[in-house]
């Protein structure tokens, strides 16, 4: 599979015993990316967020469950401009780190509810939650050429 310029995917090592298990999702002697924030969301089985892209923020996604995560390039200037890509790490833990102006979306193709961890670059609408938020949203468009299938 051929990756879009600036997209970062690793798979991530679990670590189990008989308490269970444990992944290191972010270590700084690991990359040079910097967060600024953390959250957790929960999808149920079935449900697509997205497709949105930033103009600024880079996203670093910890994907726990069974996902697949669509991605497309909408950077004019990028040497793989509008090819898209698509993810099947099914019951895998993996990181995603995508950068502005890549468009991305990810559904849960599992058949229980699913976890996924942001630590994003970008503080939600700025500090103290004064600014606008950096997204562009495609899911109500059905002109956009980013669709999932």
């Amino acid at each position: 599979m051929k990756a879009l310029e600036g997209i970062i995917i690793k798979e991530l090592d679990v670590f189990e015993d008989q308490r269970g298990w444990l992944v290191e999702i972010f270590r700084e002697d690991d990359m040079a990316f910097r967060p600024v924030m953390s959250y957790v969301s929960m999808t149920q089985p079935g449900i697509v967020r997205g497709p949105h892209e930033h103009h600024e923020q880079t996203d670093f996604f910890c994907f726990l469950g069974n996902f697949k995560v669509y991605l497309w390039d909408n950077r004019k200037e990028s040497k793989t401009y509008m090819e898209k890509m698509v993810l099947d790490m099914t019951g895998k833990p993996f990181v995603a780190i995508v950068p502005p102006r890549i468009v991305h979306a990810y559904k849960n193709i599992g058949q229980e509810d699913a976890l996924v961890i942001n630590l994003p670059d970008r503080l939600y609408r700025g500090k103290k939650k004064e600014f606008p938020v950096d997204e562009v949203r495609y899911e109500d468009n059905p002109d956009s050429p980013f669709r999932i299938d």
